[in-house]
């Protein structure tokens, strides 16, 4: 028999509040097209994209992570004291050690609360959703606060045709906390190894110096679409099977906001009904990978296009290839 005294936490977990920070600086594409020989029509129609958000020196990875996180803590109606973890998914903060969420939890003014980071590219923050519900119900804190931040244009080359025009830059926050009855359904997540080539670095850091180039992301475009369109529409089925609804029972659908065309694949795929709201963020934020689905949370919450209470299917999906979704209610 056990000694070990058994965990007792909250009987299910639910998203609290919400928080975005989009960076001060909108470029529209026609700043894009200085580097690029394209077209203001060619990206709109290859993406949806019309403008993202560059940081500027100010708004580091750990500085929009706090204003995101100030905005969720408030829109949970809790003290940051209560913060029992701090989880953040980044590619975008370059040191390598200490984590960032450890200075986060720090000027937040949390309670030593504990601290990490992920990567886990555009599914970090379904992973760190995910990671939350666990600590809450396990009992090893109350409430979890996940963060998605990236300074991608920091990662991108403005003279690669077929990426330039892709990345923004943002953080998002939720506040995970204890619930009475399910509000975050079974993730279905996991990886496919074998493709890892089709999105990643250039080159990594230690070659950095030999090349001259500062890293950047780059992908392989048609792969990506293709296993995006057909692979996760999959995925995202699996995961309303697994909450026991249908596409009927949705109110919200919130993809990692990558593409414009790959969104609307995946809604008629999932032949999602017309009065399913649909995140479009993407338009003016761009792909901030694992920013953008909080991003888009809190933006259809903010412009009352989805409500307090809502049922939404989100799923994330990037580089590793990695993939997370997931059904929960809306705080």
């Amino acid at each position: 028999m056990s000694k070990i005294k058994p965990s007792k936490g909250a009987p299910y977990a639910r998203i609290l509040g919400v928080g975005g920070y989009r960076p001060t600086r909108v470029v529209p594409n026609e700043v894009i097209l200085e580097t690029i020989d394209s077209s203001d029509e060619w990206i709109r129609s290859r993406s949806g994209i019309e403008t993202r958000h560059w940081a500027n020196d100010q708004e580091t990875v750990a500085a929009m992570s706090i204003e995101a996180s100030g905005k969720a803590i408030a829109d949970a109606g809790i003290s940051a004291e209560q913060i029992g973890g701090v989880i953040v998914s980044t590619v975008s903060h370059f040191k390598q050690t200490p984590a960032v969420a450890t200075e986060i939890a720090d000027k937040l003014g949390t309670n030593k609360a504990a601290a990490f980071d992920i990567s886990a590219g555009c599914a970090g923050f379904g992973y760190g959703l995910t990671l939350a519900k666990g600590m809450i119900v396990e009992g090893s804190a109350e409430y979890v606060l996940v963060i998605g931040v990236e300074r991608l244009s920091d990662l991108t080359d403005l003279e690669d045709r077929a990426t330039a025009f892709l990345f923004g830059d943002g953080a998002g926050a939720v506040v995970v906390g204890p619930a009475k009855e399910p509000a975050i359904g079974p993730t279905v997540w996991g990886s496919e190894g074998d493709k890892s080539e089709t999105i990643k670095q250039t080159v990594p850091w230690t070659e950095y110096d030999s090349t001259g180039k500062f890293p950047a992301i780059t992908q392989e475009g048609q792969a990506v679409f293709r296993w995006a369109v057909f692979e996760m529409a999959k995925v995202a089925q699996q995961a309303l099977d697994a909450a026991g609804i249908t596409a009927d029972d949705l109110d919200v659908f919130i993809p990692h906001q990558a593409n414009e065309r790959i969104i609307d694949s995946m809604v008629k795929t999932l032949k999602l009904p017309e009065h399913v709201t649909v995140a479009r963020d993407v338009r003016t934020t761009g792909n901030t990978s694992a920013a953008s689905i909080p991003l888009a949370m809190e933006r259809l919450l903010a412009t009352g296009e989805a409500k307090s209470g809502d049922t939404a299917l989100v799923i994330g999906f990037g580089a590793g290839l990695v993939y997370a979704a997931t059904v929960v209610t809306l705080p």
